[in-house]
């Protein structure tokens, strides 16, 4: 998460693109890091999540985000897991491989644990995310 978001002028761009950030061409001895996806197109948007709970005061379980886009693919990445508290704020980086500008939905998912108590009740009072490459919520 050190290089997220991007900064004012993009994301660095690898290959043919490269010419187009002439300042990162001068540095010498630099790191780089690629994230990708498991299947093609390969491609994924660093994304920060930030989930504030409501509901029960505690309760064990785990909270996932499934993200919807436009042809209908969804795909869903675990957030959190474990003991969830209302009073706590979750927050996790997250490699999504559905392009933010082709996002239609964002599902909050909860999942309680088997031992939990059965009318225990839990929910998003807010979801925010944060989209590495434009900075945009």
């Amino acid at each position: 998460g050190d290089c997220f978001p991007c900064p004012v002028e993009g994301c660095p761009m690898m290959g043919h693109y490269a010419d187009r950030f002439p300042e990162k061409l001068k540095r010498e001895d630099q790191k780089y890091f690629l994230n990708t996806a498991a299947d093609e197109p390969f491609a994924t948007w660093r994304q920060k999540v930030f989930i504030k709970l409501s509901g029960v005061k505690k309760t064990r379980g785990d909270i996932n985000l499934v993200f919807h886009d436009t042809q209908g693919h969804t795909k869903e990445y675990e957030i959190a897991n474990g003991d969830l508290s209302q009073d706590e704020v979750y927050t996790k980086y997250i490699d999504v491989e559905i392009n933010p500008k082709n996002t239609t939905k964002i599902e909050f998912v909860w999942n309680k644990a088997i031992f939990s108590l059965l009318w225990s009740r839990l929910g998003a009072e807010s979801v925010n995310i944060i989209h590495g490459a434009d900075g945009h919520r």
